[in-house]
């Protein structure tokens, strides 16, 4: 009860498992908490920077993805080859439980529970408070405590002034056995579903984990249906006899926060924060970086005392990936308005400018410095497809 931590995580997905793992490592005294059971619902696909930064072991790679394939409302198709790269895909279950062990060989505390509260004792260090899976409470002060708790993170929420007012997206998916007799399946290519029918404002997918698939959607309209939406995707994909294993749903933030910390001795990560992209829902990698720049932040606080220093992993992300989110933002806005522009979208897809802009992209995780004639190709191409001069 009195034993005094230098950083407690709350949550143990990617952001607050890497976090735990790299202060940890700096011989830092670590808590991580963790609830048992909880699995986000997640497409699984990791870009190859994550894969080489991160260290992540082969075996934890179930699919290895050369291509995407587009499905537009009408059931237009555009295919998206990942020349010269790929797509690494993974399954939460496996992958969030290996960073969790990792950072318990670095040396963190790790504890199954879940976060109920927080209080200051005397002496004004803030101590966080929590329930074990027996139902036990215990509690344990610390210098600094993360959220990484996911979306609308209770640790933010009682801690952080608008922490609850972000963007969601409520995603819903269901891990299936592998579709071997499926025609419209197959094994190294993600599909993409842009069409009203399974979401109004987002998209749908099937991704490949080898022995399984994920099928899923996801949309901020509270009143969709999500779960019948799968099920319409399933039999219009011919996966509707593939059997269930399991099934996940969680709110998901599109939008980073104005604010990632208190101004004193919390700090928030991943999903807390709000670092998931917009337009693709992708969060894994923003977590793990989120994690390592939330690491590097309470290194810093710790050592100087400053609480201004907590600043630093919200300002270092916005620098580096802030102009990606807000343009992400805008072709989400704009291009999933409606059947129609998603059509047009799905047109833009195969234009192979756009392939090879979007794959550097996005394997790498930076705008890429193409030659000028690309990008006004692209640029004159887009206007053409929002004026409606050419056809879908």
């Amino acid at each position: 009860m009195n034993e005094t931590f230098d950083i407690i995580i709350v949550g143990g997905g990617p952001a607050g498992a890497t976090t735990a793992q790299l202060t940890a490592k700096a011989g830092r005294h670590v808590l991580l908490l963790d609830r048992a059971g909880r699995i986000k619902p997640c497409g699984g696909a990791v870009p190859p920077r994550l894969i080489r930064d991160y260290e992540i072991p082969s075996h934890l790679i179930v699919a290895r993805i050369d291509a995407a394939r587009i499905v537009s409302p009408s059931g237009r198709l555009a295919h998206m080859p990942v020349d010269g790269s790929y797509v690494g895909m993974v399954d939460r279950q496996d992958f969030d439980e290996f960073l969790r062990c990792r950072a318990a060989e670095a040396g963190a505390t790790r504890v199954t529970g879940t976060y109920t509260n927080s209080t200051r004792d005397d002496d004004g260090v803030l101590r966080i408070h929590y329930e074990l899976k027996d139902g036990t409470k215990d509690s344990a002060r610390t210098k600094l405590a993360i959220g990484a708790d996911g979306a609308l993170s209770k640790l933010g929420r009682d801690h952080i002034a608008d922490a609850h007012k972000t963007k969601l997206v409520f995603a819903y998916h269901e891990i299936v056995e592998r579709p071997d007799a499926a025609e419209t399946y197959a094994e190294d290519r993600c599909d993409v579903y842009y069409n009203a029918r399974y979401s109004p404002d987002f998209y749908a997918w099937v991704f490949p984990h080898g022995k399984t698939a994920s099928i899923g959607t996801g949309s901020a309209h509270k009143g969709f249906a999500l779960r019948e939406a799968v099920a319409k995707l399933r039999l219009d994909a011919g996966l509707a006899d593939s059997k269930t294993l399991r099934k996940e749903g969680a709110p998901i933030p599109l939008k980073p926060l104005k604010r990632w910390d208190n101004g004193k001795d919390v700090l928030l990560a991943g999903d807390a924060a709000g670092v998931v992209a917009p337009a693709s829902g992708e969060g894994i990698y923003y977590a793990m970086l989120g994690g390592e720049l939330a690491a590097d932040t309470a290194l810093t606080f710790l050592k100087t005392g400053n609480a201004k220093d907590l600043l630093l992993a919200r300002k270092r992300f916005m620098r580096a990936h802030g102009m990606i989110f807000r343009v992400l933002g805008v072709m989400q806005h704009f291009w999933y308005g409606s059947d129609a522009r998603r059509e047009r979208f799905v047109s833009m897809c195969r234009d192979k400018d756009v392939q090879r802009l979007t794959w550097a992209a996005y394997t790498e995780k930076k705008l890429q410095k193409a030659g000028a004639m690309a990008h006004a190709r692209i640029f004159f191409k887009d206007m053409a497809h929002l004026l409606g001069i050419v056809a879908p």
